[in-house]
């Protein structure tokens, strides 16, 4: 049985990969994903929050003092005295090409271009196989138009990807006003894979001390529903490969996601839950099923159920909502 797919022009042994999490801050770690059987690892994403720091300390650091006296001027702090997550992020890199054979994708999460392309190079140099671009905004500018939001995204995905040679995917939010024109428009400029989708974390109230507090609720399986639909309707109209994320947390998950589309599925919250060798629990349920549906390789098996391919194209349109409303029945 044959689970071999590519992505973004990748060769991978698995469509199961472990997407962006904190499974991936370490050597060791990264390892044993790969010996538990994922396709590829997509490093914990590197803020753009994290690199303004360091910018700004090291720019305190290089310029503090010098006009206090002549001598100050030659002084420079250690390396060590400044060293940075970026820093350690390519060192990462470099360390996890060294012992692994799988591809190891880096992620960036930020909103605005910053030292994005310069970064970029960096991870390229460093000997990541692809890049993933996390877009997370939450625009607060009630001035700013939805149009101007978009465009703004577009141009940081078409800057780095034409400043780089290793393909870049992008993770993009469900929340534009016309996904499928954006998933177009971020193929045009430059996108070789869609992620799909982002989820965004809300803030919570404690009540006991009315006060703000932020936590990460991990993905369930109806999640599951947002990605599925949405990579069914897009597969075969636009020239990229398809990421299905959230709500992976077994066989049968990874197999849904295949049928409509998908090239690979990305799971974090069901590995955090159940532990690294969960993914071979996951791989052997999509054996199992492909062997009782006679599949005999993930190819034969994606798109099969997509817009294009299924009995009823409907159903993943606003016919759905109708039947759905229409055939519940209260207890």
């Amino acid at each position: 049985m044959n689970l071999h797919t590519t992505y973004m022009g990748l060769p991978l042994k698995s469509p199961l990969v472990a997407s962006a999490s904190p499974l991936s801050d370490t050597v060791d770690n990264i390892k044993r994903l790969e010996d538990a059987g994922v396709g590829a690892v997509v490093m914990y994403s590197l803020f753009e929050e994290q690199i303004r720091r360091e910018q700004l300390a090291l720019h305190y650091y290089l310029t503090h003092g010098t006009e206090s006296y002549a001598e100050a001027l030659t002084y420079f702090p250690e390396a060590a005295d400044f060293r940075s997550s970026s820093q350690e992020y390519l060192n990462l890199i470099r360390k996890a090409k060294e012992v692994c054979e799988i591809p190891i994708i880096a992620s960036l999460n930020g909103t605005t271009l910053g030292s994005w392309v310069k970064f970029a190079q960096q991870i390229e140099l460093a000997g990541a196989d692809a890049l993933e671009l996390n877009l997370y905004s939450v625009p607060t500018d009630i001035d700013k138009s939805g149009a101007e939001v978009e465009q703004a995204d577009i141009e940081i995905v078409s800057t780095v990807a034409h400043s780089v040679r290793f393909p870049l995917a992008v993770k993009l939010s469900p929340f534009f006003s016309n996904p499928a024109n954006m998933a177009k428009r971020f193929a045009m400029a430059g996108a070789k894979a869609l992620v799909l989708f982002n989820r965004f974390y809300q803030p919570d109230i404690d009540l006991e001390t009315l006060e703000l507090k932020s936590n990460v609720l991990l993905s369930t399986q109806q999640s599951l529903r947002l990605p599925l639909r949405w990579i069914a309707m897009l597969y075969g109209r636009i020239s990229v490969d398809f990421a299905g994320t959230g709500g992976v947390h077994t066989g049968g998950d990874a197999v849904k996601l295949l049928l409509v589309g998908a090239n690979v599925t990305m799971m974090a919250s069901a590995l955090l839950k159940n532990g690294v060798g969960h993914v071979k629990v996951v791989e052997q349920e999509l054996r199992d099923w492909m062997a009782q549906h006679e599949y005999e390789s993930v190819a034969q098996m994606r798109g099969a159920l997509s817009q294009l391919h299924a009995d009823d194209p409907s159903m993943f349109e606003r016919a759905q909502y109708m039947r759905a409303l229409s055939s519940y029945r209260v207890g």
